[in-house]
């Protein structure tokens, strides 16, 4: 039924992604194939750290590795 409905490759896809995340289950596959989230990155590869944009009131690290008292 969700081959015929998605497509062969689109169901082995799905049916990888959810081997990978842990839930093989008919219920997980349908649910990625209803979102596309077959089509998004493979599990194993680490998307671009995102950083915080630069602000006044972000303190950083050096703040919170210093040895001295915290103001508050």
């Amino acid at each position: 039924m969700l081959g015929q409905r998605h497509g062969a490759e689109r169901l082995e896809a799905a049916c990888r992604r959810a081997l990978a995340i842990g839930a093989p289950s008919y219920r997980s596959v349908r649910s990625i194939l209803d979102h596309r989230l077959e089509t998004q990155l493979e599990l194993g590869t680490e998307p671009a750290p995102v950083r915080p944009a630069a602000h006044e009131n972000l303190r950083g690290a050096s703040y919170y590795g210093s040895e001295e008292e915290p103001v508050c």
